[in-house]
């Protein structure tokens, strides 16, 4: 990194259909440092929704395809807490309260002055910031997942995780001894539209016992339930 050049601060996903808002936007928040997703439909906005885990959306409401109350709905019948600013035409009343309904942490009617959209935007990353690093590290036999860094102890030292085994792995210890199908566990880490097969899982979670079980073979944490899918034992 060079001595002028920022840190990449967390990733924007914008789905708008207007081309020119799109990427207005996009110059705005890649100039503060953050990480941009672009999508010009519902369909590639729902996609990218759950399978890049932005830290925030900007969701248009009137978009082709799904509509970004679509979206929204599905993100928050999933369990999905991603902040989500959702935008409309002025006047449409209606559609502010079924999105603030439906999950969306703010709202913002068309046209806008940048200005406050920008500093609506940074309010909700810094809630969002504050209620990640507040979450409370998981623990089970000699590992500890600290949930706000991201990353994996194993008797004190780290354990290099993938996005997505360290995803699976936080989805399991939340819930100790409860039974996940592999199709949940497809829907709960690689989301909507996943094009793989539950055979995914099973290679994910021997990937987990190599790294974190004594006896990946007889493994004591991440247990096995015949013709259903994985529970993890603390």
């Amino acid at each position: 990194m060079t001595e002028n050049a920022q840190p990449v601060k967390e990733t924007i996903l914008i789905v708008e259909d207007d081309r020119s808002l799109r990427d207005g936007l996009a110059m705005n928040f890649r100039v503060r440092g953050h990480r941009v997703l672009l999508a010009a439909d519902g369909e590639q906005g729902m996609k990218l929704a759950f399978d890049a885990r932005p830290d925030l959306i900007v969701l248009d409401i009137n978009l082709p395809g799904f509509s970004g109350l679509e979206i929204l709905e599905e993100l928050r019948e999933r369990g999905q807490k991603v902040p989500v600013l959702i935008l409309s035409a002025r006047g449409k009343v209606s559609q502010k309260v079924e999105g603030l309904g439906l999950g969306a942490d703010d709202y913002l009617a068309k046209p806008f002055e940048l200005a406050e959209l920008l500093a609506r935007v940074e309010a909700l990353l810094r809630r969002f910031r504050t209620e990640r690093e507040s979450q409370p590290d998981l623990a089970f036999g000699d590992v500890v997942v600290r949930v706000a860094a991201r990353s994996v102890m194993l008797r004190g030292k780290e354990v290099p995780m993938s996005a997505r085994e360290f995803d699976l792995l936080c989805l399991l210890a939340r819930s100790p001894g409860r039974t996940f199908s592999r199709d949940s566990i497809l829907e709960n880490v690689w989301g909507f539209d996943f094009e793989g097969t539950p055979r995914t899982v099973d290679n994910f979670i021997v990937s987990l016992r190599r790294k974190l079980e004594d006896d990946p073979a007889s493994p004591r944490h991440m247990i096995t339930v015949r013709q259903v899918g994985y529970r993890l034992e603390p």
